[in-house]
């Protein structure tokens, strides 16, 4: 984990507690107490193709509509001279392409000129492979990067040629060194020659990309969500699962196989809100189900992808006709069992062949599968139980993660737990975009949830402060408050993933999201330290806490505290989280009682996440405005005394040790 270090002692933890005379706050953690198991799966990440998080984000391609088959087939492209758009390409699914013929004169020129994504992101000294797909007969384009608004002598940085001598399609690579940093290049390309060359599928991707795939994940933000050490990921969405409409519903299929052929997708977002408003926002499906399972091999997280239902976007369709019939779901239904095989099928089989000639004979293990995204009403578990009969025909081992709807209480949530149980349904996945004053009040959420039915899956969350719907450090602190109640419960809290995951700063249609990034740079927000602090001290089981006989889950009289304890088993310590939401320091002491007289915990680590200005947030400006302190801290005794500073997440880690 990366944290930023400081010489902090025991006494600078305080951070001036004197000032406070208060009567201590005694916590007692049970050791002798082994509890519930920790799942795995317990913290981890959710992905959505929302705010530019994909194409533009976190797939690295640079150009936008590399393949001319927007509905507007030149957005995103300039052209000049003589430039004709056919349709009759080499790939079915994406059949556009331009042709590129002599301009007519010797003064002027043919071309085409890509503005990428709010403009192309280059790096001095970095490589940049280009591609495209192309066929003429002894023809020369140049390629280059461009920044059209400059003083300088000329507009171009970089340019190389290729040479197309082919009648038939090929595809054709050059690697452009960037000799400068621009974060709003574009990628201009000019036929060099008096006649025609036909041009498909132009790209251009970063050489040093994640894992060093090639063409594939941005790299900056691919490591960010490995360091926070996921456990599970949930893909690909989120309302583009259900689509506007059936028509643009999220379609694995069309996700997987030879990236020249992946039809372009409508993506749900681009129309959605007036005033975040991005008619050019469309998938690629270049970011696939295969990229998406690749990568939760590479990152150590259990895969969890989530198929349509039948049911398009209900807060965009209200007419019934607007869904499948429960008669008419057999395809959908067919879907979920094929990705199942293409996940982990033999290489024998239909959709475990695909998978093999993408790269990986070898099975994806997949576990878990949900149906539906936040659904709700008596269409859902109706066309959710034809799934769910289908699934454990086929399929007993894999479990099936159900939804509770887009509440966190209310009539539909309580009308389909309920029915979440009658189909036994493995997991129910909650969601709650809420205000402050909730999660303060959620702390207990789960202290008395049914233990005999489905396992919980709070699949979406974020505090969304009252006028402050950013990523402010006290929303931060108060969902590692909520936290500790998810830990506490991990019996039935099996997977919690904080939502959205990522934004680009000039093409984002909600916030807050847990990470930022423009063209170059990414910032990490207070909301992604608490989930990697959590992910990176899991522990392997519960161990009870208290005051005064109580959980500590901010009620009355507990002065703003929330904790929880844990067990690892792997490191053979104990690991305390204390969150002080108050505005005043709190002196507290952590007894570790139940020890053994031939055991004692070693001096041990402080972690500390806090901010005297609760507005404070993040930026790419100030990307390390708050980030987690770490520090050495004393116990004696098996009893550590330390003074909470206000609005702090603190994390105690102590080893323990047998005496001979």
């Amino acid at each position: 984990m990366k944290l930023h270090k400081t010489l902090l002692t025991a006494a600078a933890i305080a951070l001036g507690a004197s000032a406070y005379a208060q009567t201590t706050n005694e916590l007692v953690v049970q050791t002798n107490k082994i509890g519930a198991e920790i799942q795995p799966t317990m913290y981890g990440l959710f992905f959505e193709d929302i705010n530019y998080a994909a194409d533009g984000g976190l797939y690295a391609e640079l150009i936008k509509n590399r393949s001319f088959d927007f509905p507007q087939n030149y957005m995103g492209w300039r052209i000049f001279g003589n430039v004709k758009l056919m349709n009759d390409g080499p790939f079915d699914q994406n059949p556009h392409y331009v042709r590129l013929s002599n301009a007519g004169h010797a003064h002027k020129h043919t071309g085409v000129e890509n503005e990428g994504f709010f403009g192309i992101g280059v790096k001095k000294g970095e490589e940049y492979r280009f591609s495209v797909w192309a066929r003429g007969e002894n023809q020369k384009i140049s390629v280059q990067l461009v920044k059209n608004n400059t003083m300088e002598e000329g507009q171009a940085f970089v340019s190389q040629e290729i040479t197309v001598n082919s009648k038939e399609w090929k595809q054709y690579e050059v690697v452009l060194t960037s000799p400068r940093t621009e974060a709003k290049a574009h990628l201009r390309i000019f036929l060099e020659t008096p006649g025609t060359v036909d041009l498909e599928h132009i790209s251009l991707f970063p050489v040093d990309t994640w894992k060093g795939h090639k063409n594939g994940l941005r790299k900056d933000l691919a490591q960010a969500l490995y360091d926070t050490k996921p456990g599970v990921f949930r893909f690909p969405g989120g309302c583009i699962v259900e689509g506007t409409d059936l028509d643009t519903r999220y379609d694995w299929k069309k996700s997987v196989g030879p990236v020249e052929n992946r039809p372009l997708n409508e993506n749900r977002w681009h129309y959605t809100f007036k005033h975040r408003f991005f008619p050019d926002y469309f998938q690629s499906y270049g970011l696939g189900f295969y990229e998406y399972f690749l990568l939760s091999e590479e990152m150590n997280a259990e895969p969890l992808p989530i198929l349509s239902c039948g049911l398009a976007c209900q807060f965009q369709n209200t007419d019934q006709d607007a869904h499948v019939a429960v008669c008419d779901l057999d395809s959908y239904i067919q879907d979920a069992i094929d990705l199942i095989e293409f996940a982990n099928g033999d290489i024998t089989t239909t959709w475990g062949k695909v998978r093999a000639e993408m790269g990986h004979p070898e099975p994806f293990n997949m576990k878990f599968i949900g149906i539906g995204n936040e659904q709700w009403g008596e269409e859902y578990p109706e066309r959710l139980k034809p799934f769910v009969d289908a699934l454990r025909k086929a399929h007993p081992e894999i479990l099936i993660v159900g939804s509770s709807g887009p509440d966190s209480e209310g009539a539909q949530f309580d009308y389909l737990w309920p029915e979440m149980k009658k189909l036994k349904a493995d997991l129910v996945d909650e969601h709650f975009y809420r205000p402050e004053s909730w999660f303060l009040s959620q702390g207990s959420r789960y202290d008395n949830y049914d233990r005999k039915g489905p396992k919980v899956f709070a699949g979406e969350y974020a505090c969304h402060g009252a006028g402050k719907k950013y990523n402010h450090y006290n929303a931060a602190l108060l969902e590692a408050a909520f936290m500790t109640g998810l830990e506490r419960n991990a019996d039935i809290v099996h997977m919690a993933t904080y939502a959205p995951l990522f934004a680009h700063v000039e093409g984002w249609q909600w916030r807050p999201d847990m990470i930022w990034f423009d063209n170059l740079n990414s910032v990490l927000t207070c909301s992604y330290y608490v989930q990697q602090l959590y992910g990176h001290n899991r522990g392997t089981n519960v161990v009870p806490l208290t005051m005064d006989k109580k959980a500590v889950s901010g009620q009355e009289g507990q002065n703003g505290l929330f904790a929880s304890a844990v067990w690892d088993s792997n490191d053979n310590c104990y690991i305390v989280k204390v969150v002080n939401t108050s505005a005043t320091a709190q002196p507290v002491s952590i007894n570790f009682a139940g020890l053994k007289k031939n055991q004692k915990l070693a001096n041990g680590e402080c972690i500390l996440l806090t901010s005297d200005n609760p507005d404070l947030e993040n930026t790419i400006e100030n990307p390390f405005a708050i980030t987690p302190q770490e520090s050495k801290v004393n116990i004696e005794g098996n009893v550590l005394n330390v003074d909470i500073a206000p609005n702090t997440f603190a994390i105690y880690k102590f080893t323990k040790e047998n005496s001979k």
